[in-house]
Parts: structure tokens; C-alpha cells; sequence
């Protein structure tokens, strides 16, 4: 008998069959399945089985948590007991995305092409903090430390460099990620995002001051007066304009003889692309996406502690659908001025939020296996990474969840009303000071007290004295 084939049965069972699932994959901590009717799931029945640590639905696929090492074997003895054979996530995420309406395809859309760009974002971001570091003012010193110390300046100068440089060339990066996602050549989509940022072009940056000077640059097109700018920091622009271009390069590829393809389709691609950007939708994105920003901008401005409520209660919830990604654009705008972000310290705040729940269920549970769940996904929602204490404890007894809501939007009120902002977007949790502009320390820091205080007194109090039920 194989290690989990029990397991592996009561599993397939609590989905409603073999005959239920169309596609299964797994990744690092998950089982990943395709379901033809995920209302066959007996959620109860499914956490009920020992090696099941949480379940959710997400972007039309049904994830089960088993653990790291636990799932390959677990998904090894899956196919070798059934006849639903080995999958790629890419085939899972196909056979998902058919159940989805319109509006989950667009977010699921979002997280495709901003996922992959993360590691080279919260890298900037951690870098941008070390940063803050060496020339905030007031942390070790009433001056910046490279003031006191000048032979630091140039190793600050390189390291903001390398820092900034996501940052500066955001453009490319999604263009990358989004031309792949619309089905075009990466490379392309790369190319298309430099000329967005061409330096021959006015700086994005400096558009705001060269518009009240009347100094902005402008190209006449057959009489059509085209301004010659660029589009640092923007998001809306270059998803827009890598659309565009992905479609034009497949209509042209399909009607193309093979033979000449790399003299026409990408030059005549590329240049009806950027005329289309520059004339059409850089201006009308351009103006889309400084309005959406502006509107948070004015909200956080205005009613700071409703904005930091109302983005504290929602930001975990907005996780289990996915479409937290959406507000990624929104902080990715905001840091492309310069002026940093005032939602991405709300969202480290909601997950050590997370964490501090999970890990006062650590204290309120009779089971040694919950303890253990709690104890580590506790540590890992501290580091950022809030998945297995969402999904494998809070979301699972519910009262967690909300406790940690509570903690985060409390929190979120705080330091919205306090002004806290964060150069970049880096790693979320506890590490998250880092991006935060020194200045900004002390409320951050009174925030991430909160947060780690209140979600677990809530829990533990209501977890050994209110709840009925036995954990």
C-alpha cells in the first residue's frame, strides 16, 4: 500500500469523485485541480483528512494545501491511482479560466502579467529601503548617515541605481510580461516598453511642470499636433499598447509568408504600434490612470481614516478573489512619481495581521497537528507570505479571519491618518519597514504593534471563551 493512498481516496472522494476532476497539478504547498462542479466539494469532509491543511477557489481552480514535500508525493500517488494523468499548470489554468466570467478573466489577466514582474519589484523595493537607510535623515544621526559618513555616498549613489532602475524602465518590464500573456513575442513587448521611455521623450516626471510652462515637446503628424512625451512609472499605457501590439503581430504572422516574417512583421508590428501609443492611447491612458491614482490620491488626502479603514477591511478579503492584483497597478503608479505608496504599508500590515491570528490559534487549539500549522504559518505571514495562515487556519474557523481584519483596519486607520508611505513596493510583513520612508517609521512601527496586539487577543479571547467549538 503507498504511503498516502487512504489520504489520496478520502481526497478524491471529498471532490466529488475522480469523474469530477477535469485537469490536477500541484505546485510548492498545493494540489491544484480543474472541477467540473466544484458545488460536488464537501468542504468538511475534505479538512477533515489529516494531510489537508485548507482549501479554496480561486480564478476557477479548487487548491487544496498539503505542505511542502507532503504534496509531490501526495500528487505522484493521485496519478498513479487514477486515470486523470499529470497536467501543467498552464493546462490547469486553461481548463480554469473557462468557468470564468468576464470580470475574473480580467483580474486573472492582471495577476498573469504583474506575478511574473514581483521578484524584480519587491528586489527594487528592498534595495530602494537600504537606501532610505543611508540618506534618511534623523535615524542614526540628526543627519543622513552619509552626511556623517561621506565616504558611503557613492556606494549609495550605485545602490540606488540599481534600485531605481524597475522602476525607471517599469514600462518594459510589463511589456514584457503582457505581450507574452496576449500571446506576442516577449521581446517585442520589451522593445515597445524602451521606446515608451526613449530619453529622447519628455520625462514623464517633468510633464506636470513643463504643462504649466507651456514647454511641453510636440510632433506635428499631418497636421495633428501629438505630444512627445514619455511614460515613466505609468501601468495603464503600456498594458493597452502591448495588446494592440500582440494582436497586430498575430494577425500578421498568421497572413505573413514564413520567408520574409522577420522583415515585416515586426517592424510593421512595432510601428503601428507606437504611432496608435503616441497618438491614441498613451494620451487617453495617461489621463485614465492619473485620474484613478488622483481619486486615491484625494481620498487618502481628504478622509485619510476612512480610506485606511475601508483598505484594511478589504484587502484581505480582496486576496480570496485575486483581485488584490488589481491595486498592484494602483501602488505601482503611485511609486512611479517619487512621492510613494500609502496602500502598500496598509497590505504589510494586513499580513502580519494574518499571522498574529494564526498564531493565537496556535494557543486556543487541543490539536498538536493545528499547532503545528498555526506556529509556521504564523512565521511565514510575519515574512510576507500570507497563504497558509489565511487559507489553512483563519479562513478555516472563520473567527481568525475576522479578528485579523479588525487588527489590519484599526492599523490601517492609524497610519493613513499619520501620513505613512512607502518608497516602493518590497516584501510584505515585518520586513516591510524597510520600504517605508524613514520618517514614516514611528507610526509604521506603532501600526505593526497593533497589528501583531490586537488580531491575536481577539482570537485568543474569543477562540477560549466565546466560540462553542472545539479546534
Amino acid at each position: 500500500m503507498q504511503k498516502y493512498e487512504r489520504q489520496v481516496r478520502e481526497l478524491l472522494e471529498a471532490i466529488g469523485g475522480e469523474e469530477n476532476v477535469d485537469k490536477a497539478t500541484h505546485c510548492v504547498t498545493r494540489l491544484r485541480f480543474a472541477l467540473k462542479d466544484e458545488s460536488k466539494v464537501d468542504s468538511e469532509k475534505l479538512e477533515s483528512i489529516d494531510i489537508v491543511k485548507g482549501s479554496f477557489s480561486t480564478n476557477g481552480q479548487f487548491q487544496v494545501i498539503i505542505g511542502q514535500g507532503t504534496v509531490d508525493q501526495v500528487y505522484r500517488e493521485l496519478v498513479a491511482m487514477t486515470d486523470i494523468g499529470e497536467s501543467s499548470k498552464d493546462d490547469v489554468k486553461s481548463a480554469g479560466s473557462k468557468k470564468m466570467n468576464p470580470f475574473q478573466k480580467a483580474v486573472k489577466t492582471l495577476a498573469d502579467i504583474f506575478i511574473p514582474i514581483l521578484p524584480a519589484i519587491v528586489t527594487a523595493g528592498l534595495l530602494l529601503g537600504l537606501n532610505n537607510i543611508l540618506t534618511g535623515e534623523g535615524i542614526f544621526f540628526d543627519e543622513a548617515l552619509i552626511e556623517v559618513y561621506p565616504q558611503w555616498a557613492d556606494m549609495a549613489e550605485i545602490i540606488n541605481i540599481i534600485a531605481s532602475a524597475a522602476f525607471a524602465f517599469l514600462p518594459a518590464l510589463i511589456g514584457w510580461s503582457a505581450v507574452r500573456r496576449f500571446g506576442g513575442s516577449d521581446l517585442l513587448g520589451i522593445v515597445l516598453g524602451l521606446i515608451m521611455v526613449h530619453p529622447d521623450l519628455l520625462n514623464a516626471w517633468a510633464y506636470a511642470d513643463a504643462q504649466a510652462a507651456g514647454d511641453v515637446p510636440m510632433w506635428n503628424l499631418f497636421g495633428l499636433e501629438v505630444e512627445a512625451i514619455g511614460y515613466q512609472g505609468q501601468v495603464l499605457p503600456v498594458l493597452f499598447a502591448s495588446y494592440i501590439l500582440s494582436k497586430i503581430e498575430l494577425f500578421l504572422r498568421k497572413r505573413v509568408p514564413d520567408s520574409i516574417q522577420l522583415l515585416v512583421v515586426a517592424p510593421v508590428a512595432l510601428l503601428a504600434t507606437g504611432f496608435i501609443t503616441f497618438v491614441a492611447i498613451g494620451p487617453l491612458t495617461f489621463a485614465l490612470g492619473n485620474g484613478i491614482t488622483g481619486g486615491f490620491v484625494w481620498l487618502f488626502d481628504v478622509l485619510p481614516a476612512l480610506g485606511g479603514l475601508v483598505y484594511g477591511i478589504m484587502y484581505a478579503p480582496l486576496v480570496i478573489t485575486g483581485m488584490h492584483h488589481a491595486f498592484l497597478a494602483v501602488d505601482l503608479q503611485l511609486t512611479g512619481t517619487g512621492d510613494g505608496t500609502f496602500l502598500w504599508p496598509i497590505l504589510a500590515l494586513s499580513n502580519i495581521a494574518q499571522g498574529s491570528a494564526a498564531l493565537a490559534m496556535m494557543f486556543v487549539s487541543r490539536s498538536e497537528n493545528l499547532k503545528g500549522l498555526s506556529g509556521t504559518s504564523a512565521v511565514s505571514a510575519y515574512l510576507g507570505v500570507t497563504e497558509p495562515a489565511m487559507f489553512g487556519v483563519n479562513i478555516r474557523y472563520r473567527y481568525p479571519f475576522v479578528c485579523a481584519i479588525i487588527g489590519s483596519a484599526i492599523a490601517g486607520t492609524f497610519i493613513s491618518i499619520s501620513g505613512v508611505l512607502a518608497s516602493a513596493i518590497g516584501v510584505g510583513g515585518i520586513p516591510a519597514f524597510l520600504s517605508i520612508f524613514p520618517q514614516d517609521w514611528v507610526p509604521f512601527f506603532i501600526g505593526m504593534f497593533i497589528v501583531l496586539i490586537v488580531p491575536f487577543t481577539l482570537t485568543y479571547l474569543y477562540g477560549k471563551f466565546v466560540s462553542k467549538e472545539e479546534v
